[in-house]
């Protein structure tokens, strides 16, 4: 099924576990032990504002991102999360479609990315995640220091890290 947004707040508790489930491995070494990504809370909320979209595989939800305009004409999007068991089937590459059509409906020029990265080793994550956003259009225009932009983050890194900023161009004719 298509990535859709959702409206149902009763789903919040599955979506955090599946973001923290795979924000777990995916991060892996970048945060303290025991440190999660989101809350139920947190995922209520944001789908109570029309922020979440969802992939199902039958009834079980396979992924989800999070949309949500930052300034005039761009769209963001994060919080971007396949299944493990359901890597390599599009899931990813649907929800990052789903976010820019959604831009784009929005009449947004632009949609951008944050992507964490540690400052002293390469995480075999982030740069997959680099790579396959470089290739997908999104270009590298910032990085920022966590430190300066997300100050209240810093006490649960593991290690030092500061976070790239990615835009891409929005095609309205696609």
């Amino acid at each position: 099924m298509s990535p859709v947004l959702i409206s149902d707040t009763g789903l919040a508790a599955e979506i955090a576990a599946l973001i923290n489930r795979v924000y777990c491995d995916a991060e892996k070494g970048i945060w303290l032990e025991g440190q999660s990504r989101t809350t139920e809370a947190e995922v209520a909320e944001l789908v109570a504002t029309g922020q979440i979209a969802v992939a199902w595989s039958g009834d079980r939800i396979v992924g989800s991102v999070r949309v949500q305009e930052i300034e005039d004409g761009v769209g963001e999007f994060g919080m971007l999360v396949a299944a493990p068991e359901e890597r390599g089937t599009g899931i990813g590459t649907d929800l990052v479609s789903f976010a820019e059509n959604w831009g784009r409906e929005q009449g947004f020029a632009e949609m951008q990315l944050e992507l964490l990265v540690p400052q002293t080793w390469e995480h075999p994550v982030k740069e997959f995640l680099r790579g396959w956003y470089t290739r997908t259009g999104y270009r590298l225009v910032r990085k920022d220091s966590l430190e300066s932009a997300y100050p209240f983050l810093v006490p649960h890194l593991a290690c030092p890290c500061d976070f790239l900023v990615f835009r891409k161009f929005l095609d309205p004719s696609k």
